[in-house]
């Protein structure tokens, strides 16, 4: 299947090869910035952590998320970034049977941070909680056999009295995805008590490597599977917490979209999205979906100087659509840009890179906080690890 292939986008060691890429120069430029963005913190790849994998959430007025890497023992950290780019680490994960490199979000409940490692517990990855004084406890540890998913690579979402997730790999049906198991979607208790909700099949009918969080609508929840589903190019699905499973949409390749590697959002009853490929320039797409499943992509990407590959959530303000690409632009480090909701495109900003000390490579989706929104960069900054932005929409 294409998606064994095209996985690697959510994990996390790729993720650390494009970081160091873009670090070394290659994708650099001195090119002037394009809008007005500001880098608040850059990543030093030490105690406060290097290359951030996730947006940023907001709790009380500061910024919490994690990095991939460095921190105390080297597998990431938890850290809190304050509005005017005050950075301080939280929780260092990598201690003997803890948690390691941290790719997926945080979810705040009851003022405790709930997240997921890729790595860790039994070496496929768990789900953790921190308190904001930094004591962690191991919820669960993911591994094969009996049917568990492996390598969880989204954040959580609540709904009712539980949390759920996704895994990339693992589940019920082994055989047909080189053995790794095609992935699954979890609930999991506050008390650490873990149950496969579904598990996507070899068949890949359904979807394979579910990657991109879920969406909760009314205690359904909506998420995306980078590929299988009726033509290999992925899927959008529904489930309900008690295991009833639809798929909304197959992507049909080229110029509708391909892999979409992103979570969803909802307005008016219409589900917006992006695809990390495809489309009519090969670059991705943004999308719109109706309950009906029909699909109607809004902008592709990869036209000039316009961004390439979108892998993150989309942030709806008024009738406009923002995100971020993780390659183009004026100097090719990936861009922050608006659509609207009729599908006109606009880079609000273009990254330059390590080389004039801005950010490189955004993965991940922005928040608005007071009319003004932060980002993370997987690169740049001065040491080439990762920034923490903020720009005006």
């Amino acid at each position: 299947m294409a998606v064994l292939e095209h996985d690697v986008t959510r994990n996390f060691f790729w993720r650390t090869a494009i970081a160091a890429f873009a670090a070394s120069g290659v994708l650099s430029s001195v090119t002037a910035h394009s809008a007005p963005e500001t880098v608040l913190y850059s990543f030093q790849d030490g105690s406060d952590g290097a290359y951030p994998a996730a947006g940023l959430i907001d709790v009380g007025g500061n910024l919490y998320s994690i990095t991939t890497y460095g921190g105390a023992h080297l597998n990431g950290t938890l850290y809190k970034v304050t509005t005017p780019g005050v950075e301080a680490p939280v929780y260092a994960f990598g201690a003997t049977g803890d948690g390691a490199n941290p790719s997926a979000g945080l979810v705040s409940v009851a003022g405790e941070f709930y997240g997921a490692t890729q790595g860790g517990g039994n070496g496929q990855g768990m789900v953790f909680k921190v308190t904001k004084r930094g004591v962690e406890t191991a919820l669960h540890s993911f591994g094969y056999g009996s049917g568990d998913g492996v390598f969880p690579s989204s954040g959580l979402v609540k709904v009712g009295n539980a949390l759920f997730g996704t895994t990339s790999r693992g589940g019920a049906y082994v055989t047909g995805c080189e053995d790794y198991g095609c992935g699954t979607v979890f609930q999991i208790t506050p008390a650490g008590v873990e149950t496969v909700v579904h598990s996507f099949s070899a068949a890949g009918s359904d979807g394979v490597a579910p990657g991109g969080g879920l969406l909760n609508v009314g205690g359904a929840l909506y998420g995306t599977a980078q590929g299988g589903g009726a033509n290999s190019y992925g899927t959008v699905f529904s489930v309900t917490p008690e295991g009833a499973f639809a798929v909304l949409y197959s992507f049909k390749g080229g110029s509708d979209g391909e892999y979409p590697d992103a979570g969803l959002i909802a307005a008016a009853g219409v589900l917006y999205g992006t695809t990390s490929s495809g489309g009519a320039y090969g670059g991705g797409t943004v999308f719109a979906l109706t309950s009906t499943g029909a699909e109607t992509v809004l902008h592709s990407f990869g036209s000039t100087n316009d961004g390439s590959y979108p892998y993150a959530t989309l942030l709806k303000l008024g009738d406009k659509l923002y995100g971020t690409t993780l390659d183009g632009g004026k100097s090719g480090n990936g861009t922050v840009f608006v659509v609207s909701i009729s599908g006109t495109e606009k880079v609000l900003h273009s990254f330059a890179g390590q080389a004039e000390g801005d950010g490189s490579g955004p993965f991940c989706n922005l928040i608005n906080v007071g009319g003004t929104l932060y980002g993370t960069t997987a690169a740049g900054g001065t040491l080439g690890h990762g920034v923490v932005f903020k720009i005006s929409p």
